[in-house]
């Protein structure tokens, strides 16, 4: 979308970076932004002893850990003086965790919801059955819906990525000035590869570290895949995508049916390699980008209703929708049972993305959100979302600590 946004937008790009950052990363900057600003960060331990600390030390505090692990004083400092120094036009928030680190502005202000998170932590304490974290989940999807809630408040307008997630906002939040743009995907870049295919391998992409993945992994692991080996035993998973946990690099290494690779250079070679692309994801809200860039490479996918929820797609004729084990695995054996019927249902697919979702089309959507909002005279944006104050959460606190 920054890509495309550049050719009429000075963008400028704010980012945490991880010290192990490689140099390919920062050269790819210019793809997508004028100016390239970036702050050090340490990313939070996600297991052992460390992990455990730093939780019990968020619990002082009323924000959810997903949140409170990116506070960085330094962010804070650096988009105060990024404000002060240069006169920007709107200031977009990319996601809800990178609201922490925003100050209070006078400029407005747009926060672009990929996903209401308190949805997904809701889901996580409905499907754990673990009654120690079913009480933790609950503690922290109610701290998120506060946190959500309030944070959304304070932004001139929200951005959503599907007409569901804009319509439990409105509900949920009392927000007003919520708008949605469509998913979109790179079809030039995602595209059919001809390439040998292995006719019984599975293939699924995604940013492991991100709760919903690895739930997903771990349950096809534990209840879908037994049953398609019975059926097909030659099949495989493969699963692609950075910071995989040491949990499932332990389920990599146990079960021979699946391989955990972690981050790749390019993920299209294994989606081209695969004979059926899977998304079974519980937890998960927003939209699933991962599913658009499969369709666009003409593969089949299987999914959940989560999985797929917010993207407009029909059941046996873009996609497979599935949600009980049984009819999730039975739907896999026909894709691999029947290559005819899977072609099909991948070049259908094929052309429902690049007919309505190519980026170009969110592009231009989200551009015409920057613009109205800076429109909004000062009057205008005090009352956008009925807020009688800005929620600032313990942002100040921190900065002074």
């Amino acid at each position: 979308m920054l890509k495309h946004l550049m050719f009429e937008h000075q963008i400028t790009y704010l980012s945490l970076v991880r010290s192990e950052e490689s140099t390919e990363a920062f050269e790819k900057a210019g793809e997508y932004c004028h100016r390239l600003v970036t702050i050090p960060w340490t990313e939070p331990q996600r297991s052992g002893a460390r992990f455990y600390l730093d939780f019990l030390s968020s619990l002082t505090s009323r924000l959810p850990y997903a949140i409170w692990k990116y506070r960085s004083p330094s962010m804070q400092s650096a988009i105060g003086a990024e404000l002060r120094d240069h006169d920007y036009d709107v200031v977009v928030c990319d996601f809800l965790v990178a609201s922490i680190n925003l100050p209070r502005i006078s400029h407005p202000s747009i926060l672009f919801q990929h996903n209401v998170e308190s949805i997904i932590w809701q889901r996580h304490f409905e499907t754990e059955r673990n009654l120690f974290k079913r009480a933790l989940l609950w503690n922290q999807w109610r701290r998120m819906a506060r946190y959500e809630r309030d944070s959304c408040r304070r932004f001139d307008a929200v951005v959503s990525v599907s007409e569901i997630d804009s319509k439990r906002m409105r509900k949920d939040f009392g927000l007003r000035h919520v708008f949605d743009v469509p998913t979109g995907v790179d079809t030039n870049y995602f595209r059919p590869i001809e390439t040998p295919s292995n006719p019984f391998e599975l293939v699924f992409t995604g940013s492991m570290d991100w709760v919903p993945n690895e739930d997903a992994i771990q349950y096809f692991a534990d209840n879908i895949l037994p049953i398609v080996a019975r059926a097909i035993p030659e099949c495989t998973l493969t699963v692609v995508g950075r910071n995989p946990s040491p949990a499932l690099m332990q389920l990599g290494e146990s079960n021979p049916r699946i391989r955990i690779l972690g981050r790749v250079d390019d993920v299209r070679e294994y989606i081209a390699s695969s004979a059926a692309y899977v998304v079974p994801i519980r937890i998960g809200g927003g939209t699933r980008l991962k599913i658009f860039e499969a369709m666009a490479m003409g593969k089949p996918v299987v999914s959940t209703s989560v999985g797929a929820e917010g993207l407009p797609v029909s059941d046996e004729r873009d996609v497979l929708i599935a949600n009980e084990p049984e009819e999730f695995a039975a739907r896999i054996v026909r894709l691999l049972r029947e290559p005819v019927f899977a072609a099909s249902l991948g070049e259908a697919a094929r052309s429902l993305v690049c007919e309505k979702f190519g980026w170009e089309h969110a592009a231009g959507a989200f551009a015409q959100i920057c613009e109205q909002v800076a429109a909004m005279n000062i009057a205008d944006r005090s009352n956008a979302l009925g807020r009688s104050r800005k929620y600032e959460p313990e942002v100040q606190l921190e900065r002074s600590l």
